[in-house]
């Protein structure tokens, strides 16, 4: 392998000065911002994750506070910025990507274990000194991990709601997306959101613990229950959304000036009554789930899914706890017309893979085809497809 020296595509922090390639960010005002709010907080570590509050896989702009923050731009990653120090852990898909787009203000983990981090943490941070996280950021399961690893440490955890990294990002960040959350027709789901609704009520039912309500954090969750569908998020047709669905009552917390009017219809159509969903503020749940907490219930939810911080507003006894929420387990059983819905749109798809075949072998022999072109056609023939919103990723489009 060659010496870091003779690559000028990645940095090299030894060298005086430091040699920083084209690609990378410079984060030293980001850093200082960050560090100022840390002590006005009285923090001494600051963890920043690459998810956003529904552990979705892929997020948007807006939540790209890791991207932000440090300029790398990967899917998975942790960074922590103490007072003086900052790293960032990720996997060996990214070492590459991340001496390209980091400036020498980070240190490069190759780990992404918790424990590293945690390891790490203990070794920079003084005894009695705060780690603070946004809870509203982390899974049940990775805020438990990273108490484990400070465990007995005499350093303490502490859950912030306020995101640090949103107030130094302050009015650059990116706005919240205002494309319009519609209906899908009735021809591609096979049974109605009110159809829905009941086999969920009918399984909290015959539950041995009966709950009394279900919470929905996964945007994939919501977006199933009520046939509707958005693109808040790149290739995914997801838009920010939470649902508290009782025995009695249905409560949807979305931007509801979004909502087309064939969706606000369909979810008023049951009004009054167990079938009325009642549209709330998509920043109203914590309050919203606070209130009926208090009562005599019991909230059944997924844990992959579900924010520390939404789970900390529950009672542990009133908590009924499984790795996937009713609906994320109703919704990997796919109906009969769904299945069919499934093959069509494969064929379809097949249709535009051919197609590309076809035109590769007429193009590539005049020279004119490269990888990015390449990838734009087969885009271009999928498009064309009847009933098509885009790819479901980015294509990889790779040669030789």
């Amino acid at each position: 392998p060659q010496a870091p020296s003779t690559r000028n595509d990645i940095r090299d922090c030894s060298a005086d000065p430091p040699y920083l390639p084209p690609t990378a960010t410079n984060t030293t005002a980001r850093l200082a911002v960050l560090r100022d709010t840390l002590r006005t907080h009285g923090v001494h570590a600051y963890i920043v994750p690459s998810t956003d509050a529904h552990m979705s896989e892929y997020i948007s702009e807006r939540d790209a506070r890791l991207g932000w923050l440090t300029g790398f731009t990967g899917s998975a990653g942790t960074a922590v910025v103490t007072r003086d120090k900052a790293a960032l852990w990720t996997d060996s898909r990214y070492w590459t990507q991340a001496e390209r787009e980091l400036d020498c203000n980070w240190e490069l983990q190759r780990t992404t274990s918790i424990e590293s981090i945690g390891t790490w943490i203990l070794k920079v941070v003084p005894a009695e000194g705060n780690i603070s996280l946004d809870p509203f950021l982390f899974s049940i399961d990775t805020w438990n991990s990273y108490s484990r690893a400070l465990h007995g440490s005499s350093r303490t955890l502490l859950p912030l709601e306020t995101n640090l990294v949103d107030q130094g990002w302050g009015d650059q960040r990116p706005p919240p997306s205002s494309s319009e959350i519609y209906s899908l027709p009735a021809e591609f789901t096979g049974s109605s959101w009110q159809e829905k609704v009941a086999g969920i009520r009918q399984r909290m039912e015959q539950h041995v613990r009966r709950p009394t309500a279900v919470l929905l954090s996964g945007l994939e969750e919501t977006a199933w229950l009520f046939n509707l569908r958005g693109d808040d998020i790149p290739y995914n047709p997801v838009f920010y959304s939470y649902t508290l669905l009782t025995d009695t009552t249905i409560s949807l917390f979305v931007e509801q000036s979004r909502l087309s009017v064939q969706a606000r219809q369909s979810l008023r159509s049951g009004c009054p009554g167990p079938l009325c969903v009642e549209l709330q503020e998509y920043g109203q749940v914590s309050a919203h789930l606070r209130r009926y907490a208090q009562g005599n219930v019991t909230v059944w939810l997924g844990t992959e899914y579900t924010t520390y911080g939404l789970y900390a507003i529950i009672p542990q006894e009133k908590l009924l706890e499984e790795s996937y929420s009713p609906v994320m387990m109703a919704k990997a059983v796919k109906n009969a017309h769904e299945q069919e819905m499934l093959r069509a749109a494969h064929v379809r798809d097949a249709v535009a893979v051919i197609q590309y075949l076809l035109w590769l072998e007429n193009t590539v022999p005049q020279g004119q085809v490269d990888e990015f072109s390449g990838a734009q056609r087969i885009d271009a023939f999928r498009w064309a497809q009847e009933h098509s919103r885009g790819p479901s990723f980015e294509s990889i489009s790779a040669s030789g």
